[in-house]
């Protein structure tokens, strides 16, 4: 069929309309994909900080107990007009709150009056005042281990609070009560990546890295629970708002939400249900990056399109072009037939030769692709597919000799191949991700002692110990806490690969300022490897046991926070790594 110029153009207008109208109508369901995406992705800091928030809950629960034994207690609640015991047991208290970082430590008689306090010194100190309506108080009394969130009402902070029976006998002559300021939370989660909150039963904000979120319900609160709210001075009824919050599920745990305000936000959310304390944990990262990812594949699907219909115009244009050429040559031909002969000869053999060119030169450019992806990930792909083959071969015989066990052990260790691969994948999935999150000051001594807790499962299962002494102040640098552990966690790894051969695999870590060091007693790094050691897919492992990118992607970690890593050999043999970070301001934590 034949096509004149004006037809061929309105075609392609048309195809194009049609492209970029099935493109806005996907849009939506790309922006949740990548949404699910970026919800899976929260679940892993989320699930560190529930981890942190538990782990400093449960460190207090058992303090009220271990300090309501005390025998100076008992005898100051018997005669509360002893000023000598009053004196001691009050600076006991003091002390006491200072070396366990509570708000405050108080002791309270049957009547629910607070007759000694560690901030007996200060003028919002809880003496003389009567907590007998706090549900922490009259469960303490009648024995038991009490725990309660509370916005205090004396100081003004929101804090925690836990409560032990004082005994004297089997009799219960008082409470002991401990309160820490929940404040200390938010200040380790501000500068992360995501927000977070924590909700109580009645979706209601206590606790965020927002503090304009803070006393504020997401859903609207009935009388009752107001009521219930104000009757036990659990919360300020005055502060109470309304956050406008509208949710739309993406999963069993994950929401796209928009926050009303000026101006408006619109974040992910994902959440996890603390069950034994009826709270809700919720981290929330802007969507921004979803919807530029939704965009991005448009964009990319449109430039593609693009591409095709330019090709496709060329074409057609071509067509058209041979056709008027063939019309004319056709009337020529008329009256010089043998020339025309000739030259179209020519012309047939050029575009032949033309069209094989094209040919070779995009065959060229596909075995070349095909040629830098495979001499990355041919080597470890191969090992695994070899096995899997020789695996389900044996798994075959086995099946046929209907000897099952050994057939089941051999598709068990094909699964083991499949896990292996996919994890390779998702290492060169983390080594193209691009190093765009933000970062912020946070103490490196937490981000080392979390990096140890992540290895001590490696150390117990199979052997091996870390030498290192913690700092004795605070040390302040810029960078991002997940991240940061991600690359102490990934040096000592390989400091313990480095000695696998080793009797005893002790690594050392050093902090000097803002200069963290790793060092193992290995055999060292060869003086040619140095120069290639952060480049990706350089690995000095046996073949199936690395890729060659943790080293890379700890490099662009540390680039990306201001810093350095490098790597050298010790004069007292093994190697080095030096992470040399930016140091930053300490964030200010509210007052007790």
């Amino acid at each position: 069929m034949q096509f004149s110029r004006r037809r061929i153009f309105g075609l392609i207008i048309a195809i194009a309309v049609i492209t970029v109208m099935a493109g806005a109508l996907s849009f939506p369901a790309l922006e949740r994909h990548y949404m699910r995406q970026q919800a899976a992705q929260n679940a892993v800091p989320l699930k560190l900080a529930v981890e942190g928030l538990r782990a400093a809950l449960e460190r207090y629960a058992p303090l009220p107990a271990l300090i309501a034994e005390r025998s100076e207690l008992t005898e100051l609640l018997n005669d509360p007009g002893d000023q000598t015991v009053l004196a001691q047991v009050n600076e006991d208290l003091r002390q006491t709150a200072a070396t366990v970082k509570a708000s405050d430590v108080y002791l309270m008689d049957i009547s629910g009056r607070t007759i000694a306090a560690a901030t007996y010194l200060e003028s919002g100190s809880y003496l003389g005042r009567n907590f007998n309506y706090q549900s922490y108080f009259t469960q303490a009394l009648n024995g038991d281990l009490s725990s309660f969130s509370v916005y205090g009402t004396t100081s003004g902070e929101r804090g925690y609070f836990y409560a032990a029976p004082v005994e004297d006998g089997e009799r219960i002559v008082g409470v002991l009560a401990i309160k820490f300021n929940i404040a200390a939370f938010e200040s380790i989660w501000r500068g992360a990546d995501s927000e977070f909150m924590v909700t109580d039963r009645n979706d209601f904000v206590f606790m965020s890295s927002r503090p304009d979120w803070h006393f504020r319900a997401i859903r609207p609160l009935s009388d009752g629970t107001l009521r219930l709210i104000a009757q036990n001075l659990q919360y300020p009824i005055d502060r109470i708002d309304l956050l406008p919050m509208t949710a739309t599920p993406l999963n069993a745990d994950a929401q796209q939400v928009d926050i009303q305000g000026t101006p408006d936000e619109r974040f992910v959310r994902t959440s996890q249900r603390l069950t034994d304390l009826d709270w809700t944990m919720s981290a929330l990262s802007p969507r921004r990056p979803a919807t530029l990812n939704a965009l991005n594949t448009l964009l990319i699907a449109g430039l593609t399109a693009g591409l095709v219909l330019a090709a496709l115009l060329a074409y057609l244009l071509k067509q058209a072009g041979l056709a008027e050429a063939f019309a004319k040559e056709q009337d020529a031909k008329r009256r010089l037939e043998t020339a025309v002969t000739e030259r179209t000869a020519d012309l047939q053999t050029a575009l032949a030769d033309l069209k094989q060119t094209q040919t070779d030169l995009i065959q060229a450019g596909k075995l070349s692709a095909l040629g830098q992806m495979s001499a990355a990930l041919s080597h470890e792909f191969n090992q695994p597919l070899a096995a899997v083959k020789s695996y389900a071969d044996n798994a075959t015989a086995f099946l046929d000799r209907d000897r099952m066990s050994e057939a089941r052990d051999n598709i068990l260790r094909i699964s083991k191949m499949a896990d292996r691969m996919a994890t390779i994948s998702a290492h060169l999935r983390n080594f193209a991700r691009k190093p765009q999150q933000a970062t912020g000051p946070l103490l490196l001594n937490a981000v080392i002692h979390d990096a140890i807790a992540v290895v001590d499962v490696r150390l117990a299962a199979e052997g091996g110990a870390i030498a290192y002494n913690p700092p004795k102040t605070d040390i302040w640098i810029n960078g991002g806490h997940v991240r940061l552990q991600q690359v102490i966690v990934n040096l000592i790894n390989n400091a313990l690969d480095a000695m696998e051969d080793e009797p005893d695999r002790i690594v050392r870590i050093e902090v000097e300022g803002t200069t963290l060091r790793v060092r193992d007693t290995g055999s060292g790094i060869a003086d040619k490897q140095v120069a290639h050691i952060f480049d990706p897919f350089f690995t000095t492992k046996a073949p199936g046991k690395g890729l060659g990118l943790g080293l890379s992607i700890s490099y662009n970690i540390v680039s990306d926070f201001g810093g350095t890593l490098s790597a050298e050999n010790h004069p007292g043999g093994g190697a080095v790594f030096t992470v040399r970070l930016q140091p930053a301001k300490p964030i200010e934590v509210a007052a007790q």
